[in-house]
Protein backbone atom coordinates (compact mmCIF):
# COMPACT_ATOMS: atom_id res chain seq x y z
CA UNK A 1 0.00 0.00 0.00
CA UNK A 2 0.94 3.31 -0.93
CA UNK A 3 1.37 5.99 1.73
CA UNK A 4 0.58 9.98 0.91
CA UNK A 5 3.73 10.67 0.42
CA UNK A 6 4.05 9.80 -3.59
CA UNK A 7 6.96 11.59 -4.82
CA UNK A 8 6.89 13.59 -8.02
CA UNK A 9 10.22 13.75 -9.25
CA UNK A 10 11.36 11.49 -12.24
CA UNK A 11 12.36 8.37 -10.57
CA UNK A 12 14.80 6.12 -12.73
CA UNK A 13 15.24 6.05 -16.39
CA UNK A 14 13.30 2.76 -17.21
CA UNK A 15 10.41 4.50 -15.39
CA UNK A 16 10.59 7.85 -17.31
CA UNK A 17 11.23 5.67 -20.97
CA UNK A 18 7.99 3.53 -20.04
CA UNK A 19 6.18 7.06 -19.06
CA UNK A 20 7.49 8.45 -22.71
CA UNK A 21 6.16 5.42 -24.55
CA UNK A 22 3.08 5.94 -22.45
CA UNK A 23 2.49 9.38 -23.20
CA UNK A 24 3.37 8.90 -27.07
CA UNK A 25 0.83 6.14 -27.03
CA UNK A 26 -1.64 8.10 -25.69
CA UNK A 27 -1.33 10.89 -27.59
CA UNK A 28 -1.88 9.09 -30.47
CA UNK A 29 -4.85 7.43 -30.11
CA UNK A 30 -7.92 9.75 -31.95
CA UNK A 31 -9.97 10.95 -28.76
CA UNK A 32 -13.66 8.60 -28.17
CA UNK A 33 -15.73 8.94 -31.07
CA UNK A 34 -19.39 9.80 -31.11
CA UNK A 35 -21.94 6.50 -30.30
CA UNK A 36 -23.15 4.64 -33.37
CA UNK A 37 -26.08 5.86 -35.37
CA UNK A 38 -25.84 9.33 -33.82
CA UNK A 39 -25.97 12.63 -35.74
CA UNK A 40 -22.87 14.29 -36.89
CA UNK A 41 -21.91 17.02 -34.71
CA UNK A 42 -19.47 17.80 -32.08
CA UNK A 43 -19.79 15.55 -29.14
CA UNK A 44 -19.92 18.60 -26.56
CA UNK A 45 -23.80 19.48 -27.99
CA UNK A 46 -25.44 16.76 -26.67
CA UNK A 47 -22.97 15.38 -23.97
CA UNK A 48 -23.66 14.17 -20.61
CA UNK A 49 -20.53 15.90 -18.53
CA UNK A 50 -19.92 14.24 -14.63
CA UNK A 51 -17.40 16.46 -12.41
CA UNK A 52 -15.40 14.75 -9.82
CA UNK A 53 -14.41 16.38 -7.09
CA UNK A 54 -11.07 14.10 -6.71
CA UNK A 55 -10.45 14.42 -2.66
CA UNK A 56 -13.52 13.09 -2.48
CA UNK A 57 -13.95 10.39 -5.45
CA UNK A 58 -11.81 7.55 -4.05
CA UNK A 59 -9.27 6.99 -2.56
CA UNK A 60 -6.90 4.07 -3.81
CA UNK A 61 -4.18 4.42 -1.13
CA UNK A 62 -5.38 4.77 2.36
CA UNK A 63 -4.54 7.74 3.18
CA UNK A 64 -8.35 9.25 3.37
CA UNK A 65 -7.94 11.38 0.62
CA UNK A 66 -9.45 10.57 -3.07
CA UNK A 67 -6.73 10.48 -5.70
CA UNK A 68 -6.13 9.86 -9.69
CA UNK A 69 -6.07 5.57 -9.44
CA UNK A 70 -9.04 6.19 -7.53
CA UNK A 71 -10.64 7.69 -10.24
CA UNK A 72 -9.45 4.91 -12.42
CA UNK A 73 -11.07 2.15 -10.78
CA UNK A 74 -14.66 3.53 -10.61
CA UNK A 75 -14.70 4.07 -14.48
CA UNK A 76 -16.60 1.31 -15.30
CA UNK A 77 -19.50 2.45 -13.05
CA UNK A 78 -19.30 6.15 -15.21
CA UNK A 79 -19.41 4.47 -18.35
CA UNK A 80 -22.49 1.93 -16.80
CA UNK A 81 -24.14 5.23 -15.76
CA UNK A 82 -23.62 6.66 -19.43
CA UNK A 83 -21.25 9.60 -19.38
CA UNK A 84 -19.58 10.90 -22.23
CA UNK A 85 -16.87 13.04 -20.36
CA UNK A 86 -15.80 13.38 -16.52
CA UNK A 87 -14.18 17.09 -15.68
CA UNK A 88 -11.93 16.71 -12.82
CA UNK A 89 -11.50 19.42 -10.35
CA UNK A 90 -7.92 20.94 -10.13
CA UNK A 91 -4.95 17.88 -9.40
CA UNK A 92 -1.73 20.04 -10.61
CA UNK A 93 0.55 20.75 -7.37
CA UNK A 94 -0.86 22.69 -5.04
CA UNK A 95 -0.70 23.92 -1.01
CA UNK A 96 -4.18 23.09 -0.83
CA UNK A 97 -5.31 26.46 0.66
CA UNK A 98 -8.39 26.22 -2.43
CA UNK A 99 -7.61 23.13 -2.13
CA UNK A 100 -6.41 22.80 -5.42
CA UNK A 101 -7.17 26.23 -7.07
CA UNK A 102 -4.74 27.80 -5.46
CA UNK A 103 -1.71 26.47 -8.38
CA UNK A 104 1.96 26.19 -8.22
CA UNK A 105 2.14 24.51 -10.86
CA UNK A 106 0.37 23.62 -14.34
CA UNK A 107 2.05 21.24 -15.64
CA UNK A 108 2.24 18.31 -12.83
CA UNK A 109 0.30 16.00 -10.82
CA UNK A 110 0.43 17.17 -6.89
CA UNK A 111 1.19 13.76 -5.08
CA UNK A 112 -1.99 14.06 -3.07
CA UNK A 113 -3.22 12.80 -6.24
CA UNK A 114 -0.46 10.43 -7.59
CA UNK A 115 1.46 11.30 -10.31
CA UNK A 116 1.98 12.06 -13.99
CA UNK A 117 1.59 8.69 -14.92
CA UNK A 118 -1.06 7.74 -13.09
CA UNK A 119 -2.96 10.13 -15.21
CA UNK A 120 -2.06 9.32 -18.13
CA UNK A 121 -2.98 5.66 -17.30
CA UNK A 122 -6.52 7.51 -16.19
CA UNK A 123 -6.46 8.94 -19.93
CA UNK A 124 -5.57 5.56 -21.40
CA UNK A 125 -8.82 3.58 -19.69
CA UNK A 126 -11.24 6.46 -19.75
CA UNK A 127 -10.41 6.70 -23.68
CA UNK A 128 -10.66 2.77 -23.75
CA UNK A 129 -14.06 3.21 -22.24
CA UNK A 130 -15.25 6.14 -24.48
CA UNK A 131 -15.55 8.28 -22.00
CA UNK A 132 -13.13 11.87 -22.58
CA UNK A 133 -11.06 13.38 -19.49
CA UNK A 134 -11.41 17.73 -19.06
CA UNK A 135 -9.45 19.52 -16.53
CA UNK A 136 -10.09 22.29 -14.24
CA UNK A 137 -7.99 25.23 -15.67
CA UNK A 138 -7.77 28.41 -13.23
CA UNK A 139 -6.33 31.07 -15.46
CA UNK A 140 -7.78 33.81 -13.22
CA UNK A 141 -4.84 33.85 -10.65
CA UNK A 142 -1.71 31.15 -9.08
CA UNK A 143 -0.58 30.02 -5.75
CA UNK A 144 1.32 32.92 -4.07
CA UNK A 145 3.53 29.70 -3.89
CA UNK A 146 4.05 29.71 -7.84
CA UNK A 147 7.33 30.31 -8.78
CA UNK A 148 6.44 33.04 -10.65
CA UNK A 149 5.37 35.19 -7.79
CA UNK A 150 8.08 33.47 -5.48
CA UNK A 151 10.06 36.02 -7.96
CA UNK A 152 7.52 38.83 -8.63
CA UNK A 153 8.12 39.57 -4.47
CA UNK A 154 11.81 39.90 -4.52
CA UNK A 155 11.92 42.65 -6.81
CA UNK A 156 10.06 44.95 -9.05
CA UNK A 157 12.79 44.34 -11.88
CA UNK A 158 11.64 40.76 -11.73
CA UNK A 159 10.34 39.53 -15.25
CA UNK A 160 8.15 38.17 -13.51
CA UNK A 161 6.38 41.10 -11.29
CA UNK A 162 4.29 42.29 -14.01
CA UNK A 163 2.41 39.29 -14.22
CA UNK A 164 0.53 40.26 -11.29
CA UNK A 165 -1.49 43.32 -10.20
CA UNK A 166 -0.14 45.84 -8.55
CA UNK A 167 -0.38 49.20 -7.31
CA UNK A 168 1.50 51.75 -5.09
CA UNK A 169 -1.84 51.90 -3.15
CA UNK A 170 -2.42 55.77 -1.32
CA UNK A 171 -0.63 57.15 2.25
CA UNK A 172 -2.64 57.54 4.93
CA UNK A 173 -2.23 60.93 7.27
CA UNK A 174 0.90 59.25 8.84
CA UNK A 175 2.37 58.02 5.49
CA UNK A 176 1.42 54.41 5.51
CA UNK A 177 0.39 52.59 2.54
CA UNK A 178 -3.21 52.00 2.52
CA UNK A 179 -4.80 49.81 -0.56
CA UNK A 180 -5.65 51.77 -4.04
CA UNK A 181 -9.43 51.43 -3.67
CA UNK A 182 -12.37 49.55 -1.86
CA UNK A 183 -12.44 45.97 -3.31
CA UNK A 184 -13.26 43.13 -1.23
CA UNK A 185 -12.04 39.57 -1.74
CA UNK A 186 -14.77 37.41 -2.77
CA UNK A 187 -13.72 35.18 0.23
CA UNK A 188 -13.64 37.74 2.87
CA UNK A 189 -11.58 41.00 3.88
CA UNK A 190 -9.98 43.45 1.43
CA UNK A 191 -8.64 42.47 -2.11
CA UNK A 192 -5.52 44.02 -1.54
CA UNK A 193 -2.34 42.51 0.07
CA UNK A 194 0.90 44.71 1.10
CA UNK A 195 4.18 43.28 0.36
CA UNK A 196 7.43 45.18 2.00
CA UNK A 197 10.07 44.16 -0.17
CA UNK A 198 8.70 45.80 -3.01
CA UNK A 199 6.71 48.39 -1.28
CA UNK A 200 3.42 47.74 -3.23
CA UNK A 201 -0.14 45.97 -2.72
CA UNK A 202 -0.97 42.92 -5.31
CA UNK A 203 -4.42 42.26 -6.25
CA UNK A 204 -6.44 39.20 -5.08
CA UNK A 205 -10.18 38.17 -6.13
CA UNK A 206 -10.24 35.39 -4.19
CA UNK A 207 -7.76 34.35 -1.22
CA UNK A 208 -4.77 36.54 -0.29
CA UNK A 209 -2.71 33.09 -1.67
CA UNK A 210 -4.23 33.38 -4.43
CA UNK A 211 -2.46 36.65 -6.50
CA UNK A 212 -4.42 37.68 -9.62
CA UNK A 213 -2.44 37.44 -12.73
CA UNK A 214 -1.98 40.69 -14.96
CA UNK A 215 -4.03 39.34 -18.27
CA UNK A 216 -3.01 42.55 -19.65
CA UNK A 217 0.43 41.65 -20.08
CA UNK A 218 0.75 39.12 -22.91
CA UNK A 219 3.24 37.29 -21.80
CA UNK A 220 0.37 35.88 -19.30
CA UNK A 221 -1.31 34.87 -22.40
CA UNK A 222 1.58 32.94 -23.65
CA UNK A 223 2.82 31.16 -20.39
CA UNK A 224 -1.09 29.62 -19.34
CA UNK A 225 -2.17 28.92 -23.16
CA UNK A 226 1.42 26.92 -23.29
CA UNK A 227 0.22 25.41 -20.18
CA UNK A 228 -3.01 24.10 -21.54
CA UNK A 229 -1.21 22.78 -24.67
CA UNK A 230 0.77 20.91 -22.59
CA UNK A 231 -2.43 19.20 -21.26
CA UNK A 232 -4.11 19.33 -25.07
CA UNK A 233 -0.87 17.63 -25.95
CA UNK A 234 -1.08 14.58 -23.35
CA UNK A 235 -4.99 13.99 -25.07
CA UNK A 236 -7.24 15.89 -22.54
CA UNK A 237 -10.53 16.85 -24.30
CA UNK A 238 -10.69 20.29 -23.37
CA UNK A 239 -11.13 22.50 -19.97
CA UNK A 240 -13.42 23.96 -17.45
CA UNK A 241 -12.15 27.76 -16.80
CA UNK A 242 -12.36 28.50 -13.51
CA UNK A 243 -13.87 31.97 -12.71
CA UNK A 244 -12.99 32.84 -16.16
CA UNK A 245 -15.47 35.93 -15.72
CA UNK A 246 -12.88 37.85 -13.81
CA UNK A 247 -9.80 37.80 -15.68
CA UNK A 248 -9.80 41.45 -16.00
CA UNK A 249 -10.00 44.36 -13.48
CA UNK A 250 -10.86 48.01 -14.27
CA UNK A 251 -7.35 49.62 -15.24
CA UNK A 252 -7.81 52.45 -12.97
CA UNK A 253 -8.99 50.96 -9.84
CA UNK A 254 -12.19 52.76 -9.87
CA UNK A 255 -14.32 52.48 -6.15
CA UNK A 256 -16.93 49.85 -6.57
CA UNK A 257 -19.99 51.41 -6.07
CA UNK A 258 -21.14 50.90 -2.56
CA UNK A 259 -25.14 48.73 -2.84
CA UNK A 260 -25.64 49.05 1.35
CA UNK A 261 -25.61 46.29 3.90
CA UNK A 262 -22.77 43.39 4.13
CA UNK A 263 -22.36 39.83 2.92
CA UNK A 264 -22.30 36.71 4.97
CA UNK A 265 -18.42 37.20 5.42
CA UNK A 266 -18.77 40.78 7.06
CA UNK A 267 -18.10 43.09 4.45
CA UNK A 268 -19.79 45.82 2.54
CA UNK A 269 -21.74 44.81 -0.32
CA UNK A 270 -20.05 46.07 -3.60
CA UNK A 271 -21.20 46.12 -7.33
CA UNK A 272 -18.52 44.01 -9.38
CA UNK A 273 -18.73 46.10 -12.67
CA UNK A 274 -15.21 46.81 -12.05
CA UNK A 275 -13.85 43.26 -11.32
CA UNK A 276 -15.94 41.33 -13.17
CA UNK A 277 -17.22 40.23 -16.82
CA UNK A 278 -14.71 43.27 -18.13
CA UNK A 279 -15.03 43.68 -21.74
CA UNK A 280 -11.52 42.88 -22.68
CA UNK A 281 -11.94 39.29 -21.47
CA UNK A 282 -13.87 37.86 -24.98
CA UNK A 283 -10.19 39.01 -26.95
CA UNK A 284 -8.50 35.78 -24.81
CA UNK A 285 -11.31 34.04 -24.98
CA UNK A 286 -11.06 34.16 -28.71
CA UNK A 287 -7.98 33.33 -28.99
CA UNK A 288 -8.00 31.08 -26.86
CA UNK A 289 -10.78 29.44 -28.74
CA UNK A 290 -8.76 29.79 -31.93
CA UNK A 291 -6.16 27.42 -29.73
CA UNK A 292 -8.10 24.93 -28.90
CA UNK A 293 -10.13 24.97 -32.41
CA UNK A 294 -6.66 23.84 -34.12
CA UNK A 295 -6.59 20.64 -32.20
CA UNK A 296 -8.75 17.48 -34.01
CA UNK A 297 -11.69 15.80 -32.32
CA UNK A 298 -13.63 18.77 -31.51
CA UNK A 299 -11.49 19.57 -27.75
CA UNK A 300 -14.14 21.89 -25.70
CA UNK A 301 -13.70 25.32 -23.76
CA UNK A 302 -16.51 24.96 -20.77
CA UNK A 303 -16.74 28.66 -18.90
CA UNK A 304 -17.47 28.68 -15.31
CA UNK A 305 -20.01 31.74 -15.46
CA UNK A 306 -22.13 33.24 -13.21
CA UNK A 307 -24.34 35.70 -15.08
CA UNK A 308 -27.46 38.02 -14.07
CA UNK A 309 -29.34 37.00 -17.38
CA UNK A 310 -29.95 34.13 -19.85
CA UNK A 311 -28.35 37.08 -22.59
CA UNK A 312 -25.42 37.59 -20.80
CA UNK A 313 -24.41 34.41 -21.97
CA UNK A 314 -24.89 35.25 -25.33
CA UNK A 315 -21.53 36.95 -25.42
CA UNK A 316 -19.64 34.05 -23.97
CA UNK A 317 -20.31 31.85 -26.95
CA UNK A 318 -19.38 34.60 -29.29
CA UNK A 319 -22.58 35.99 -30.15
CA UNK A 320 -23.95 35.11 -33.71
CA UNK A 321 -20.03 34.09 -34.12
CA UNK A 322 -19.60 31.35 -32.19
CA UNK A 323 -15.86 31.99 -31.59
CA UNK A 324 -15.67 31.97 -27.62
CA UNK A 325 -16.34 29.30 -25.20
CA UNK A 326 -18.03 26.39 -26.77
CA UNK A 327 -20.31 25.75 -23.21
CA UNK A 328 -21.04 28.51 -20.87
CA UNK A 329 -22.22 27.35 -17.67
CA UNK A 330 -25.90 27.97 -17.43
CA UNK A 331 -26.43 28.43 -13.55
CA UNK A 332 -29.02 30.90 -13.20
CA UNK A 333 -32.58 28.29 -12.82
CA UNK A 334 -30.31 25.43 -12.18
CA UNK A 335 -28.37 26.79 -9.12
CA UNK A 336 -31.59 28.56 -7.57
CA UNK A 337 -34.12 26.96 -5.16
CA UNK A 338 -37.35 27.48 -6.19
CA UNK A 339 -39.16 24.31 -7.85
CA UNK A 340 -41.34 26.80 -10.07
CA UNK A 341 -42.92 25.67 -13.51
CA UNK A 342 -43.26 29.22 -14.73
CA UNK A 343 -39.80 30.18 -13.79
CA UNK A 344 -37.85 26.80 -14.90
CA UNK A 345 -40.82 27.63 -18.67
CA UNK A 346 -39.32 31.09 -18.90
CA UNK A 347 -35.86 30.54 -18.61
CA UNK A 348 -35.90 27.46 -20.90
CA UNK A 349 -37.95 29.73 -23.37
CA UNK A 350 -34.71 32.10 -23.12
CA UNK A 351 -32.17 29.58 -23.33
CA UNK A 352 -33.75 28.49 -26.86
CA UNK A 353 -34.13 32.05 -27.98
CA UNK A 354 -31.18 34.75 -26.94
CA UNK A 355 -28.05 32.67 -27.64
CA UNK A 356 -28.40 32.60 -31.37
CA UNK A 357 -29.01 28.71 -31.29
CA UNK A 358 -26.00 28.32 -29.28
CA UNK A 359 -25.95 24.87 -27.02
CA UNK A 360 -26.88 25.68 -23.50
CA UNK A 361 -25.30 24.23 -21.00
CA UNK A 362 -27.29 23.11 -17.50
CA UNK A 363 -26.21 22.96 -14.34
CA UNK A 364 -27.54 21.99 -11.13
CA UNK A 365 -25.15 20.78 -9.11
CA UNK A 366 -21.29 21.39 -8.39
CA UNK A 367 -18.94 21.49 -5.57
CA UNK A 368 -19.49 24.95 -4.84
CA UNK A 369 -22.91 24.82 -4.02
CA UNK A 370 -25.13 23.19 -1.69
CA UNK A 371 -27.02 20.57 -3.43
CA UNK A 372 -30.29 20.59 -5.64
CA UNK A 373 -31.69 17.38 -3.10
CA UNK A 374 -31.37 20.17 -0.29
CA UNK A 375 -32.22 23.13 -2.00
CA UNK A 376 -35.38 22.34 -4.10
CA UNK A 377 -36.53 19.27 -1.50
CA UNK A 378 -39.35 20.03 0.79
CA UNK A 379 -38.82 17.47 3.19
CA UNK A 380 -41.65 15.21 2.09
CA UNK A 381 -41.41 14.69 -1.67
CA UNK A 382 -37.68 14.86 -2.06
CA UNK A 383 -36.86 11.80 -4.03
CA UNK A 384 -39.82 12.37 -6.23
CA UNK A 385 -38.29 16.30 -6.61
CA UNK A 386 -34.98 14.91 -7.46
CA UNK A 387 -36.58 12.96 -10.57
CA UNK A 388 -38.02 16.08 -11.56
CA UNK A 389 -35.05 17.56 -12.05
CA UNK A 390 -33.12 14.69 -13.58
CA UNK A 391 -35.82 14.62 -16.08
CA UNK A 392 -35.41 18.26 -16.82
CA UNK A 393 -31.70 17.91 -16.96
CA UNK A 394 -31.53 14.98 -19.13
CA UNK A 395 -34.97 15.75 -21.85
CA UNK A 396 -34.39 19.29 -22.20
CA UNK A 397 -32.10 20.45 -25.51
CA UNK A 398 -28.93 21.05 -23.73
CA UNK A 399 -25.60 19.67 -22.91
CA UNK A 400 -25.35 18.51 -19.37
CA UNK A 401 -22.93 18.67 -16.10
CA UNK A 402 -24.04 16.20 -13.17
CA UNK A 403 -22.15 16.54 -10.06
CA UNK A 404 -20.73 13.21 -8.54
CA UNK A 405 -23.51 11.90 -5.91
CA UNK A 406 -26.26 13.59 -7.47
CA UNK A 407 -27.31 11.00 -9.41
CA UNK A 408 -28.05 8.74 -5.80
CA UNK A 409 -29.49 11.45 -4.38
CA UNK A 410 -26.40 12.92 -2.08
CA UNK A 411 -27.39 15.01 0.05
CA UNK A 412 -25.50 17.78 1.86
CA UNK A 413 -23.50 17.48 5.37
CA UNK A 414 -22.72 20.84 6.43
CA UNK A 415 -20.57 21.36 9.50
CA UNK A 416 -22.67 21.75 12.37
CA UNK A 417 -19.55 23.25 14.57
CA UNK A 418 -17.51 25.75 13.48
CA UNK A 419 -14.53 23.14 14.54
CA UNK A 420 -15.63 20.81 11.79
CA UNK A 421 -15.02 23.02 9.05
CA UNK A 422 -11.78 22.57 6.53
CA UNK A 423 -13.20 25.39 3.98
CA UNK A 424 -11.85 28.54 4.93
CA UNK A 425 -14.26 30.16 4.00
CA UNK A 426 -16.66 28.22 6.63
CA UNK A 427 -14.28 29.13 9.21
CA UNK A 428 -13.93 32.69 8.73
CA UNK A 429 -17.58 33.42 7.98
CA UNK A 430 -19.44 31.25 10.48
CA UNK A 431 -21.89 30.79 11.59
CA UNK A 432 -23.62 33.13 8.61
CA UNK A 433 -21.51 31.47 6.00
CA UNK A 434 -20.53 27.74 6.91
CA UNK A 435 -18.25 26.96 3.89
CA UNK A 436 -18.17 24.29 1.29
CA UNK A 437 -17.55 21.25 3.39
CA UNK A 438 -21.27 20.40 2.89
CA UNK A 439 -21.69 19.41 -0.73
CA UNK A 440 -17.61 17.91 -1.07
CA UNK A 441 -18.34 14.93 1.28
CA UNK A 442 -16.85 11.62 -0.08
CA UNK A 443 -18.77 10.02 -3.01
CA UNK A 444 -20.85 6.97 -0.85
CA UNK A 445 -20.12 3.61 -2.99
CA UNK A 446 -21.06 0.88 -0.71
CA UNK A 447 -22.23 -0.28 3.06
CA UNK A 448 -18.83 -0.69 4.23
CA UNK A 449 -17.01 1.58 6.30
CA UNK A 450 -16.18 4.87 5.43
CA UNK A 451 -18.62 3.86 2.48
CA UNK A 452 -16.51 2.29 0.46
CA UNK A 453 -14.55 5.18 -0.22
CA UNK A 454 -10.94 4.60 1.98
CA UNK A 455 -9.97 1.97 3.79
CA UNK A 456 -8.74 5.15 6.12
CA UNK A 457 -11.11 5.44 9.08
CA UNK A 458 -10.11 9.92 8.81
CA UNK A 459 -10.80 10.67 5.91
CA UNK A 460 -10.33 14.66 4.39
CA UNK A 461 -14.14 15.14 5.05
CA UNK A 462 -16.51 12.20 7.20
CA UNK A 463 -18.72 10.43 4.89
CA UNK A 464 -22.21 11.34 5.15
CA UNK A 465 -24.48 9.56 7.91
CA UNK A 466 -27.02 8.10 5.39
CA UNK A 467 -24.55 6.29 3.30
CA UNK A 468 -25.99 3.30 4.69
CA UNK A 469 -28.54 3.21 2.32
CA UNK A 470 -28.16 6.46 0.07
CA UNK A 471 -24.92 4.44 -1.84
CA UNK A 472 -24.23 3.01 -5.27
CA UNK A 473 -24.40 -0.35 -4.49
CA UNK A 474 -27.90 -0.34 -2.80
CA UNK A 475 -29.37 1.86 -5.73
CA UNK A 476 -27.82 -0.43 -8.21
CA UNK A 477 -29.67 -2.97 -7.49
CA UNK A 478 -33.29 -1.32 -7.16
CA UNK A 479 -35.08 -0.81 -10.17
CA UNK A 480 -37.00 1.82 -8.66
CA UNK A 481 -33.85 4.18 -7.11
CA UNK A 482 -32.66 7.54 -8.40
CA UNK A 483 -29.64 6.01 -9.47
CA UNK A 484 -31.55 3.73 -11.92
CA UNK A 485 -33.47 6.45 -13.10
CA UNK A 486 -30.76 8.57 -14.26
CA UNK A 487 -29.56 5.63 -15.58
CA UNK A 488 -32.31 5.06 -17.93
CA UNK A 489 -33.08 8.86 -18.73
CA UNK A 490 -29.46 8.99 -20.03
CA UNK A 491 -30.15 5.60 -22.01
CA UNK A 492 -33.17 7.23 -23.34
CA UNK A 493 -31.67 10.49 -24.52
CA UNK A 494 -28.58 8.47 -26.04
CA UNK A 495 -31.06 6.56 -28.03
CA UNK A 496 -33.88 8.71 -29.00
CA UNK A 497 -33.32 11.16 -31.65
CA UNK A 498 -35.87 13.39 -30.66
CA UNK A 499 -34.02 13.69 -27.49
CA UNK A 500 -30.71 13.92 -28.63
CA UNK A 501 -30.84 16.58 -31.61
CA UNK A 502 -34.50 17.51 -31.22
CA UNK A 503 -35.71 21.28 -31.78
CA UNK A 504 -37.97 22.06 -28.29
CA UNK A 505 -41.05 23.53 -28.80
CA UNK A 506 -43.10 24.93 -25.26
CA UNK A 507 -46.58 23.06 -24.76
CA UNK A 508 -49.55 24.14 -22.79
CA UNK A 509 -47.35 27.48 -21.90
CA UNK A 510 -49.82 29.01 -19.08
CA UNK A 511 -49.89 26.31 -16.74
CA UNK A 512 -48.72 27.55 -13.47
CA UNK A 513 -47.79 23.79 -12.30
CA UNK A 514 -46.67 21.93 -15.01
CA UNK A 515 -44.24 22.11 -16.96
CA UNK A 516 -44.71 20.75 -20.96
CA UNK A 517 -42.72 20.73 -24.10
CA UNK A 518 -42.11 18.69 -27.01
CA UNK A 519 -38.75 17.46 -28.44
CA UNK A 520 -39.32 17.15 -32.12
CA UNK A 521 -36.58 15.93 -34.21
CA UNK A 522 -36.13 17.41 -38.19
CA UNK A 523 -37.77 13.92 -39.72
CA UNK A 524 -40.94 14.92 -37.18
CA UNK A 525 -40.17 11.97 -34.73
CA UNK A 526 -41.51 13.43 -31.24
CA UNK A 527 -41.23 12.97 -27.21
CA UNK A 528 -43.33 15.11 -24.78
CA UNK A 529 -41.99 15.86 -21.34
CA UNK A 530 -44.38 17.08 -18.97
CA UNK A 531 -43.49 17.87 -14.96
CA UNK A 532 -45.52 18.27 -12.21
CA UNK A 533 -43.82 20.45 -10.14
CA UNK A 534 -46.61 20.59 -7.39
CA UNK A 535 -47.95 18.47 -4.36
CA UNK A 536 -51.26 18.13 -6.14
CA UNK A 537 -52.63 15.88 -9.02
CA UNK A 538 -52.53 18.11 -12.29
CA UNK A 539 -54.08 17.95 -15.39
CA UNK A 540 -51.67 18.57 -18.69
CA UNK A 541 -54.01 20.33 -21.76
CA UNK A 542 -50.91 19.73 -24.66
CA UNK A 543 -52.56 21.86 -27.41
CA UNK A 544 -50.11 20.29 -29.54
CA UNK A 545 -51.54 21.66 -33.25
CA UNK A 546 -51.16 25.33 -32.48
CA UNK A 547 -47.58 24.62 -30.94
CA UNK A 548 -47.00 22.81 -34.37
CA UNK A 549 -46.72 19.38 -33.50
CA UNK A 550 -48.09 16.98 -34.84
CA UNK A 551 -49.52 13.45 -33.29
CA UNK A 552 -51.85 11.70 -32.06
CA UNK A 553 -51.25 9.31 -29.50
CA UNK A 554 -48.89 9.26 -26.65
CA UNK A 555 -47.13 5.83 -25.22
CA UNK A 556 -44.91 5.85 -22.11
CA UNK A 557 -41.26 5.75 -22.15
CA UNK A 558 -40.24 6.83 -18.63
CA UNK A 559 -42.51 8.17 -16.01
CA UNK A 560 -41.79 8.39 -12.19
CA UNK A 561 -44.68 7.50 -9.97
CA UNK A 562 -45.72 4.61 -12.06
CA UNK A 563 -46.99 3.85 -15.86
CA UNK A 564 -49.04 5.92 -17.68
CA UNK A 565 -51.59 4.62 -19.47
CA UNK A 566 -49.83 3.63 -23.10
CA UNK A 567 -51.87 5.29 -26.41
CA UNK A 568 -53.66 7.67 -24.38
CA UNK A 569 -55.12 10.02 -26.79
CA UNK A 570 -52.80 13.18 -27.21
CA UNK A 571 -55.73 15.69 -27.79
CA UNK A 572 -57.23 14.60 -24.38
CA UNK A 573 -56.04 16.38 -21.26
CA UNK A 574 -53.37 14.17 -19.49
CA UNK A 575 -53.95 13.73 -15.34
CA UNK A 576 -50.10 13.94 -13.38
CA UNK A 577 -49.89 12.73 -10.39
CA UNK A 578 -48.25 14.88 -7.53
CA UNK A 579 -44.60 15.22 -8.54
CA UNK A 580 -44.85 13.38 -11.23
CA UNK A 581 -42.82 12.91 -14.03
CA UNK A 582 -43.48 11.59 -17.82
CA UNK A 583 -41.82 11.23 -20.86
CA UNK A 584 -43.66 10.20 -23.87
CA UNK A 585 -43.23 9.47 -27.34
CA UNK A 586 -46.02 11.21 -29.81
CA UNK A 587 -47.19 9.16 -32.62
Amino acid sequence: MHTGLRRSTPRPRRLAAALAALIACVASLPLPAAPAGTDAEPWWRRAVIYEIYPRSFQDSNGDGTGDLSGITQRLDYLQQLGVDAIWIAPIYPSPQVDFGYDVSDYEAVDPLYGTLADFDRLLAEARRRNIRVILDMVLNHTSDKHPWFLDAVRSRDSRYHDFYVWSDGKLDAAGRPQPPNNWVSLFGGPAWEFVPTVGRFYYHRFYRQQPDLNWRNPEVEQAMFAAMRFWLDRGVAGFRLDAITELFEDAKLRDAPVLGGTNALGDPNLSDIYTKNLPEVHGVMRRLRRMVDSYPDDRVLIGETYLARTSDLDAWYGGAHHDELHLPMDTLVGLGNRLDANTFRQHLLESQTELHHSQPLLVFDNHDNVRSWDRFGDGVHDAQIARIIAALLLTARDAVLLYQGQEIGQRNATPQRVEDVRDPIGIRGWPREKGRDGERTPMPWDASAQAGFSSNPHTWLPVTADYRTVNVQTEAADPGSLLNWYRRLIALRRSDRALRSGRMVMLDRTNPNVLSYARVSDDGETVIVSLNMSPQPQQVSLDLAPAGVRGSHLTTLLSSPGPEPDGASASSPQTLPAYAAWVAELR
